[in-house]
């Protein structure tokens, strides 16, 4: 597999044109991810690049029985409408269908992520402010 530099060069710039802290951009079985990782507040913010040639999403290494919601985009995951605010949900929570159980924000927009089915909250896999990937699972209902 070739590495397109030009390509990568484009996604770091990205990374400051947009105040974003992770890029990432896949062509068939290449997928290449840009992120900036903060080292300490008197380093400066240095971009790394990651190439994979792999199809696959992130995947939950726990067997976990249930219904699975997952993240329909990449982004972070806010687990509550504000900061200081009551969460969408909580373990052990009855949820409707369509009901919204978390906000993943992308470039500045908030996008709501509803709940797939009727169920019952058994288990929250990230944490508010988590970075997710597209497709990772974000919560268990039974």
């Amino acid at each position: 597999m070739k590495i397109d530099k030009k390509l990568i060069k484009e996604l770091v710039s990205c990374l400051s044109e947009f105040n974003i802290t992770e890029i990432e951009y896949q062509d068939g079985d290449k997928k290449i991810k840009v992120s900036k990782a903060q080292k300490s507040s008197t380093e400066k913010s240095l971009a790394s690049a990651v190439v994979s040639p792999t199809k696959s999403v992130l995947t939950d290494s726990g067997e976990q029985k249930g219904t699975r919601i997952k993240s329909p985009i990449i982004g972070t995951a806010y687990l509550a409408p504000e900061p200081g605010a009551k969460k969408f949900v909580e373990i052990g929570d009855k949820i409707k269908k369509g009901q919204t159980v978390m906000i993943v924000e992308a470039m500045k927009t908030m996008n709501h992520v509803p709940s797939s089915a009727d169920g019952v909250v058994k288990k929250i896999l990230v944490t508010d402010g988590q970075p997710v990937e597209f497709g990772q699972t974000l919560l268990i209902l039974e």
